[in-house]
C-alpha cells in the first residue's frame, strides 16, 4: 500500500497549523489494542550479571517491567497531544537475547475508547529500556538502545496495522 503525504490530512494540526488536541468526542469507543518492541544491546557480561541478579542496583528486570507499565500510565503526561486513556490491559516483556547480546522488550497494551493505544505501547518499551540502562550502567556505559517501534494495532478508524 503506498501513501500520498501530500493528501494526508494532519489531525493534529488545526486550520492555522497550529499543534492541537484532536476532539475524539464523535468517536465510538471500540477495542484497541497495540504492541510496541525494541531492544537493549549490552556485553555477554552484563547479561549474564544481570540474569544471574548481580547487578549493583538490584531486580534489574522487575524494575524496568514495572517502570515500562507506569509509563504507559503517564503517557499523557508526557506527550503533548495523547489523550489520557483507561487503560485495560498493560504487559512487558523482557527477554534475554544472547545473541544480541542483551534484552527484547515487547509491550502490549490494551483499552475500550474512543482513540489508539499506539503512544503508551511505545512509552512502555521506551521507558523499560531506559530503565534498563539506568539499573546496569554500573556494569556497562555502552548499552545501546535500539529499534523502538510499532509492531502492530488493532481497532479504530483506520483498521489493523502489523510490521512487515
Amino acid at each position: 500500500m503506498t501513501t500520498n503525504f501530500s493528501e494526508k490530512i494532519l489531525s493534529h494540526l488545526d486550520q492555522q497549523g497550529q499543534a492541537q488536541m484532536v476532539d475524539v468526542s464523535p468517536k465510538p469507543q471500540t477495542v484497541r489494542e497495540a504492541v510496541a518492541a525494541g531492544q537493549v544491546r549490552m556485553l555477554s557480561e552484563t547479561l549474564a550479571a544481570i540474569q544471574s541478579g548481580n547487578a549493583p542496583k538490584g531486580d534489574v528486570l522487575a524494575t524496568a517491567r514495572i517502570a515500562g507499565i507506569m509509563a504507559a500510565k503517564q503517557t499523557a503526561q508526557l506527550i503533548p497531544l495523547c489523550h489520557p486513556l483507561p487503560l485495560q490491559k498493560i504487559e512487558v516483556q523482557l527477554t534475554p537475547d544472547p545473541q544480541l547480546p542483551g534484552y527484547q522488550i515487547r509491550a502490549t497494551v490494551k483499552t475500550k475508547a474512543e482513540t489508539g493505544v499506539e503512544m503508551e505501547a511505545l512509552t512502555a518499551v521506551s521507558v523499560a529500556a531506559l530503565t534498563l540502562y539506568d539499573m546496569a550502567k554500573a556494569l556497562e556505559k555502552s548499552i545501546q538502545i535500539e529499534s523502538i517501534r510499532l509492531l502492530s494495532k488493532t481497532g479504530g478508524k483506520s483498521g489493523d496495522y502489523r510490521a512487515i
